[in-house]
């Protein structure tokens, strides 16, 4: 998308799907003065093929699409991706939300919602995502039975198997692995994860643990991993603990 103002030094590439353009060109004529570089497609298997192209600093994903829903494309973005996703709908449902929150998406946003706020959700995402930068120097990885941590290039390995976790997964396996044994609450992972800087839903934390319990391979009625503590919150089991 051409723009016409003047080249800023380190913008951020974000790929906006979404089949609504007049949409499309209020979002691309908030973000570029920001330092955001959208580019716009309007179709899923469009969209899916522009994902591929380069490195995304976000991508902004409409849920319903034409071609293939947004639903599928964030799907198959999870399969080879961890760029950050934020979702973008008509509907407030929290059914919706929390099948995109289980396929992966990072964040939703009502496509009602005001610009400050997408912005706000924006950054939100994106710091989760990248800031590994800041954190390389001074973490260490973590070993925790056949879980491998490794805080550097947030990557987890368990046995000798990678695990594919969203930004938010990772972190919210971090944040139980730096407190293996003790329990955190949803409140405490809340602050973590969310910063918050904006509203969150209350089922957003079960979710992504269910998430991250699948891909574990953990079961929760018998768990090796993530422990639910009634009314408390979580806790990362030692694999030496009874």
């Amino acid at each position: 998308m051409q723009s016409s103002h003047q080249t800023i030094p380190d913008r951020h590439p974000v790929l906006l799907i979404d089949d609504d353009r007049k949409l499309c060109r209020l979002i691309a004529g908030y973000l570029d003065p920001l330092g955001y570089e959208v580019c716009a497609v309007h179709t899923g298997p469009e969209g899916l093929a522009r994902v591929a192209e380069r490195e995304w600093h976000a991508v902004l994903l409409d849920m319903m699409l034409p071609g293939m829903d947004g639903f599928e494309v964030l799907k198959r973005i999870r399969q080879k991706w961890e760029v950050p996703v934020l979702m973008l709908t008509n509907r407030g449902e929290e059914a919706d939300r929390i099948v995109g929150l289980e396929l992966g998406a990072d964040d939703y946003l009502l496509k009602t919602c005001s610009s400050r706020e997408m912005l706000a959700r924006l950054r939100a995402v994106t710091r989760r995502a990248h800031r590994s930068i800041n954190d390389a120097d001074s973490a260490e990885d973590l070993h925790i039975g056949t879980l491998h941590i490794q805080t550097a290039s947030r990557t987890v390995v368990l046995g000798d198997r990678p695990l594919m976790l969203t930004p938010v997964e990772y972190d919210l396996l971090l944040s139980l692995a730096r407190a293996v044994g003790r329990i955190k609450s949803r409140e405490q992972l809340l602050e973590e994860i969310r910063e918050r800087n904006y509203e969150v839903f209350d089922r957003s934390i079960d979710v992504h643990i269910s998430a991250l319990r699948k891909k574990l391979g953990d079961d929760p009625k018998n768990p090796q991993f993530i422990r639910t503590v009634r009314t408390a919150g979580y806790s990362l089991m030692h694999p030496d603990a009874d």
